[in-house]
């Protein structure tokens, strides 16, 4: 998943960016709000994480332009004033969440995969699509029980697809959900990867749990489960 920092203070967006990227995320960072407004309305983010006091573009600003653009991405905001009225300002200009700094890597890890997460209709920590089940804590991917290893990027890309199971992913979308924006890209890795993640999950070919529609992209197969409580 690919997530945007906003953040003006450089040793802070370092450390969350680095903490992030152990989690598993993609991260795009931006050190003040102008440079944030532009990256969050104009970039494939999945979820963003943007402080309240930044420079040029305030994170209030931010917010509301992402929501008056339609963009319905997650959003936590990071400040230093614990005061219930600021909760409610970003929470009503249209956040999601709401931490006080200083942050824990864990806790902010944990509350970005549980929007995601909701944000796809899933409820729990486990993605399950029998037989094979994503474990999204702690990055496991079993089939029938017998846990498969996958490499990073496999991982990234089964991720993505298991969340939108069902849904068409261009390969575009999830070479962008993979790399950050200055990153050297080939979206001919993907087809890589798809075939990889074929052969770990599949190698009888009698489940097919990854579909390709010629010129559209991808789509997750499996009947997936998604508890409400």
């Amino acid at each position: 998943m690919r997530v945007l920092v906003v953040e003006d203070k450089a040793p802070i967006r370092e450390q969350i960016a680095s903490d992030l990227k152990k989690n598993g995320f993609t991260v795009d960072v931006a050190s003040d709000g102008a440079q944030g407004l532009y990256i969050a309305t104009e970039y494939p983010i999945d979820i963003a994480v943007i402080d309240l006091g930044l420079p040029h573009v305030t994170g209030l600003e931010i917010i509301r332009s992402v929501r008056a653009k339609g963009l319905e991405y997650p959003i936590v905001t990071l400040t230093v004033r614990d005061r219930w009225e600021t909760k409610v300002e970003v929470l009503e200009a249209g956040a999601d969440d709401y931490l006080v700094k200083p942050i824990h890597a864990e806790e902010l890890a944990a509350r970005l995969r549980a929007l995601l997460r909701r944000t796809k209709g899933w409820t729990q920590a486990e993605l399950s699509c029998p037989p094979i089940r994503l474990n999204l804590s702690e990055q496991r991917v079993y089939v029938d029980e017998n846990e498969i290893t996958l490499t990073a990027y496999e991982y990234r890309v089964l991720e993505h697809l298991m969340l939108h199971a069902g849904q068409v992913i261009s390969k575009t979308h999830l070479t962008d959900s993979l790399y950050e924006e200055d990153a050297d890209r080939d979206s001919n890795v993907i087809e890589v990867f798809i075939r990889r993640l074929r052969q770990k999950l599949d190698p009888a070919e009698t489940l097919k749990p990854i579909e390709t529609l010629r010129g559209r992209g991808y789509r997750f197969t499996l009947d997936c489960h998604r508890p409400n409580n």
